[in-house]
């Protein structure tokens, strides 16, 4: 799940008193953040394996730190503690909060056994990624009736153009992540490419959100 995961976002975006669609896209893809960081320094580890999936041929082998439950958990209270901080608003925080740990139970679906409560075994996961007709069309329908959502919730004076160039952004990245190059061992390009994405689709959400405010109040 890649583009998928900013479906929650969306979605709490349009809500009232919600943070910035920027920071909930940073709050969705949160946990990958981190594990890119981590994967820099070997805190956290994976390497390819080519056919380990029908779709993708990472094995994330060992991530306790992000994608634990518990992991997930301490992100996400802590990001919501940044949040309050910086808006004194409960329900951006909580909203942002939730978004966080969204992200781990998006993977559960299409993750082999990867995923943790704690850091430790039982390792979880539905395996969609062995499942290209399911997983795809999961994806697409998240991602867009998150964003029929919010576009329906929001409104901005100047119109829609800013949100689809996002849409645009978000069909490109995720073609390139289904249908581009994969490389074919791990080396620090594949955190660095993850954190230079991640940091544009969250820059381009602040953007697109920046003049939006909600139709129904």
């Amino acid at each position: 799940m890649f583009i998928g995961h900013f479906a929650p976002a969306l979605i709490a975006a349009a809500r009232p008193r919600a943070a910035g669609l920027g920071t909930l896209f940073v709050a969705a893809q949160l946990v990958d953040i981190g594990f890119a960081a981590l994967l820099i320094p070997g805190v956290e580890a994976m390497r390819i394996v080519p056919g380990i999936t029908a779709m993708n041929p990472m094995d994330l082998y060992h991530m306790p730190y992000t994608h634990s439950l518990l992991g997930a958990l301490i992100w996400a209270t802590l990001f919501g503690a940044l949040v309050w901080l910086a808006t004194k608003r409960k329900e951006a925080a909580t909203g942002a909060a939730l978004v966080v740990v969204s992200h781990w139970f998006v993977d559960l679906l299409v993750h082999i056994p990867d995923l943790t409560l704690y850091g430790m075994p039982p390792k979880l996961g539905l395996g969609l990624w062995n499942h290209p007709p399911i997983a795809m069309p999961l994806e697409i329908l998240l991602i867009g009736g998150a964003f029929v959502y919010y576009l329906r919730r929001t409104e901005a004076p100047k119109g829609n153009g800013r949100l689809w160039l996002l849409a645009g952004l978000l069909a490109f990245a995720q073609a390139a992540d289904w249908f581009g190059p994969k490389e074919p061992v791990y080396s620090p390009a594949i955190p660095a490419t993850m954190l230079f994405a991640y940091a544009l689709l969250a820059g381009t959400a602040a953007w697109a959100g920046a003049n939006r405010q909600l139709r129904y109040r």
